[in-house]
């Protein structure tokens, strides 16, 4: 008796949701006279600003929390038709347009490619372009405000098939938290929620802004540090107004860009009231299919022509990947006659494996608030520069008064019992597999929690080269949690064919938060290809790729046997600005002498030549990376955003005498990476290297044009050529790769539909060698060769997404053919999960 009552209050309890939420609820599809689907028709409740679109299939979601008995549905070209609603919950409509017989005479509308003349949308459009820069805060010398900010993660289409699924059982409690998106009809249940509370502050004048964060609060995942960076780069702020908007590292065409006229198709619909101030409504919808747009509409005043609110929803046939649905709404509050302030932005993403109606996915939803404005309080230069420290444990426990004070929007009763949910969760042993399998996947260690330590990483437990053969390791690091202020770590491992036990440790200490003070050292017993960057490596845990390469394409067998040692310190006295002091005492020798030389002439040696280089160096690095953000205050820090320019400056004094140390030398090196978000054409990654040593070293100590022989693509190395093919102590490189997002292959019909995405390379290097580096090294297996007499140059021809994980690149040599074994061809790939 008791379990059939439960069962009855638990139907009773999802159909209470699915009502008493929303007062009217509307879903269906729109078609023609011939059964086609009608894709962009306009539905709006009579008698109110309310309204959607359909998407590429012709569906439709719409609820509101008022009650409306009729809607409208339009479609330009056919007959305007008006659906009676027969209860507050209408699923399953089927609408058919019937194609219409008269003209519209107040308002001249056009589809598909058509004349952008005489169009009052676009009439429209070009009064809001000149009128951009005056809106919101631009319009004030000072000015601040509260922001509240609430981040949300949510599993999606929940069926009774998927509660009653084995993965779910004995987890049945969960879905007693079920809602309904008022965007997309589906049931959801909330399983994570980050809320943030800030005071900005801002001076037009001096061009500066000050965000102070007063309080975050976390439930859900929030110890998983690469969850929380994933979600602070998922929402990165943006403003309608720009001519890109962009999302999952894409740039999206915005409705209000001055290039929209190109992409999008603009309808004036409507005009009425909204705040007492009368407003226009546009809608657009996209040109073309498979390109990064939206579809929705806009209300915009008649006088100001600011925005008054704004929905964007993206396009089904977009080329981004694993994104079922991406929703935006903003609405702007009235401050004065010319004033608008942005009040509220909403944003909602479906992610999932698959763009069916029906498959399931997991919801990412970004609530902003914004009030209390304040205008013209003058402020002094140094109050922007000191900054709040926004990993303050005060921020992060705050109680329940400062919260119920802070909340511009309260929390639903579905959201407050996140934190309830989450705690109950933990304490399930199947729960808690689940989540020990997806973190093991995503960080690569195997958490146990007794010890503090995480074993791995898993994904370097096996590797094979020329001279190990197949080489097995095992590592370990401390771990108390993402914040910790210091971290060892170490591992082992060992070669099948050499019959050799290699190792390292490292330990990390953070001594000032604030500064970043950090203190890191260790040593390093291992087998490396050194031929894959210019710098020299420090990094006593790291190792390339190219040292443990399953695949090469040729000979990987000039490998060298490295025992390093180092001890470091780093500050960060100014945001994104590192400085690095340290030392580091090295010995390299080949590790297959027979096929790859070190030798080099000494005439302390009995034998005149060898075979090992012994070398101190002392380093100072500075590193600054604007606009690069982070999560965490630990001594290891995640990072956020991967569209920050990366400069680096580095100087090397190589001493000897010093531990036996065999060379005096010094060398600089600069480097400089920059992408470059080019809005509907992509994004362009590019990077300069520099460098020259001063004085006479061998050939373990010069710098190598980075070679590739793995069959993997990789950036800032030539794929074309072999490893140590050119060797340099004076270099210049560039390297310059970009990728179109598939708007090329967009526009050609049969390719259209497989959202691929079109890469192209270009790559050049110069160098020199003197003389007496040449004459001090001895090797006989390898020529000493640098591109002195022409710049090398490289190309490749890519192609990605394919089966949306996949990417071929086609490399083609430019030059130096006469090399011996030249490669003028080559084929390299590489899988990754990208949006």
């Amino acid at each position: 008796m008791y379990l059939l009552m439960k069962r009855y209050l638990f139907v009773f309890f999802l159909f209470f949701i699915t009502v008493v939420a929303a007062q009217t609820k509307i879903e269906g599809v729109v078609t023609d006279d011939s059964g086609m689907p009608i894709a962009f028709a306009n539905i709006v409740f009579v008698n109110s600003s309310e309204g959607t679109i359909t998407n590429d299939n012709g569906r439709f979601y719409l609820e509101s929390e008022e009650n409306y008995n009729v809607i409208q549905v339009s479609f330009i070209g056919y007959e305007t038709k008006e659906i009676p609603l027969d209860q507050k919950v209408n699923y399953g409509l089927q609408i058919e347009l019937m194609e219409s017989t008269e003209q519209l005479q107040e308002v001249i509308v056009y589809t598909g490619k058509q004349s952008k003349k005489n169009n009052p949308a676009i009439d429209i459009l070009e009064k809001i372009w000149s009128k951009k820069r005056e809106n919101g805060v631009r319009k004030f010398k000072q000015y601040q405000y509260d922001k509240y900010e609430k981040i949300e993660f949510d599993l999606n289409t929940i069926d009774s098939a998927l509660i009653k699924s084995k993965l779910f059982k004995g987890l049945e409690f969960m879905f007693e938290n079920l809602d309904t998106s008022r965007i997309t009809g589906k049931t959801y249940l909330p399983m994570f929620l980050n809320e943030t509370f800030t005071k900005v502050y801002g001076d037009n004048a001096l061009g500066k802004e000050k965000e102070d964060v007063l309080g975050n609060k976390n439930s859900g995942f929030s110890g998983n540090q690469s969850i929380t960076a994933f979600v602070e780069d998922l929402y990165s702020d943006y403003d309608i107004y720009n001519n890109y908007l962009k999302f999952f590292d894409k740039s999206f065409t915005s409705p209000l860009s001055k290039t929209g006229v190109d992409v999008y198709n603009y309808v004036l619909s409507d005009s009425t009231f909204i705040d007492n101030k009368w407003c226009y409504n546009i809608i657009y919808y996209p040109r073309r299919k498979n390109e990064l747009t939206f579809k929705g509409d806009f209300w915009v005043n008649d006088t100001t022509f600011a925005i008054k609110k704004i929905n964007m929803q993206v396009t089904k046939s977009a080329n981004i990947n694993w994104v079922k649905e991406i929703y935006i709404e903003q609405d702007f509050d009235v401050v004065n006659d010319s004033v608008f302030l942005l009040k509220r932005d909403y944003m909602l993403s479906d992610f999932s494996f698959s763009k069916k109606e029906d498959s399931r996915g997991v919801y990412g939803k970004r609530t902003t608030v914004f009030d209390n404005y304040n205008f013209n309080t003058d402020r002094p230069e140094e109050f922007y520069r000191a900054i709040s420290d926004p990993y303050d444990p005060r921020v992060f426990s705050q109680d329940s008064i400062f919260w119920k004070n802070a909340r511009l929007e309260s929390l639903n009763e579905d959201e407050s019992g996140i934190f309830q949910l989450l705690d109950t969760l933990k304490t399930v042993p199947k729960f808690r597999t689940y989540y020990d399998i997806v973190s093991v996947l995503g960080s690569g260690y195997i958490e146990i929690d007794k010890w503090n330590l995480d074993v791995g990483d898993i994904y370097s437990t096996f590797g094979y080269n020329d001279a190990e053969g197949i080489r097995t390791r095992a590592g370990a690091r401390t771990y108390f949690g993402q914040n910790d202020m210091w971290r060892l770590e170490g591992y082992m491992a060992y070669g099948f064919n050499d019959k050799k036990f290699k190792y390292g440790f490292s330990g990390k200490f953070l001594l000032d938060r604030k500064n970043r003070l950090i203190v890191y050292g260790g040593n390093r017993r291992d087998i490396e290809q050194l031929g894959l960057s210019l710098t020299s490596t420090n990094d006593v845990m790291g190792r390339s790729i190219a040292s443990s390469s399953l695949v090469t394409v040729g000979s990987n067998d000039r490998l060298t046997n490295i025992n390093l040692s180092t001890l470091n310190v780093e500050m960060e006295p100014v945001k994104n600005f590192r400085i690095n002091v340290g030392g580091s005492f090295r010995k390299l020798s080949s590790a297959l002498p027979e096929a790859f030389s070190l030798d080099y002439l000494d005439l302390t040696s009995p034998s005149g030549i060898s075979s090992e280089i012994k070398q101190f160096d002392l380093t100072t690095t500075v590193v600054y990376t604007p606009g690069k953000r982070t999560i965490g205050y630990g001594v290891e820090r995640a990072n956020i955003n991967d569209d920050y320019s990366t400069l680096v400056l580095k100087y090397t004094k190589g001493v000897d005498g010093f531990l036996e140390s065999d060379f005096d030398y010094e060398k600089i090196q600069f480097s400089y990476q920059q992408p470059w978000q080019l809005g509907g054409f992509g994004r362009l990654t590019s990077s300069v290297e520099l460098g020259k040593t001063f004085g006479t070293v061998p050939l373990g100590l010069l710098s190598v044009i980075p070679g590739n022989q793995t069959l993997f693509s990789l950036y800032n190395v030539f794929p074309n050529l072999d490893f140590y093919e050119f060797v340099t102590d004076t270099y210049a490189t560039v390297h310059l790769e970009h990728n179109f997002n598939g708007r090329l292959f967009s526009r050609i019909p049969f390719l259209r539909k497989l959202n691929l995405r079109e890469i192209v390379g270009l790559r050049g290097a110069w160098g020199q060698l003197s003389e007496e580096n040449i004459a001090l090294s001895a090797p006989t297996n390898i020529p000493l060769v640098a591109p002195e007499g022409q710049v090398y140059w490289e190309y490749s021809l890519g192609v990605g997404n394919i089966f949306k994980i996949l990417r071929i690149d086609f490399n083609f040599r430019g030059n130096y053919l006469q090399n011996p074994d030249a490669r003028a061809f080559g084929i390299t790939g590489t899988f990754g999960f990208n949006f």
